[in-house]
């Protein structure tokens, strides 16, 4: 099984990222650095919600499934 790697940068503000949090909001769609968007459930970001929403580089995992593995902060 070969997993993939993409990385992008969030910058979503707080009132944004209480949606997110709340459930509202149910998928973050987001344009990676090598120009393809990808869309994936936003349970996977809550944790990484601030006080002032969310900010900063990521990357994300995903098997040949595009089933996601992980999603960090970098």
């Amino acid at each position: 099984m070969m997993a993939t790697e993409l990385q992008f940068y969030l910058n979503i503000s707080r009132e944004q990222a209480l949606r997110y949090y709340q459930g509202t909001a149910k998928v973050v769609v987001v344009t990676t650095t090598s120009g393809q968007k990808l869309q994936f459930p936003a349970e996977h970001i809550r944790s990484f919600i601030a006080q002032d929403g969310i900010e900063g580089w990521f990357s994300i995992q995903f098997d040949d499934e595009n089933k996601l593995i992980a999603l960090k902060k970098v």
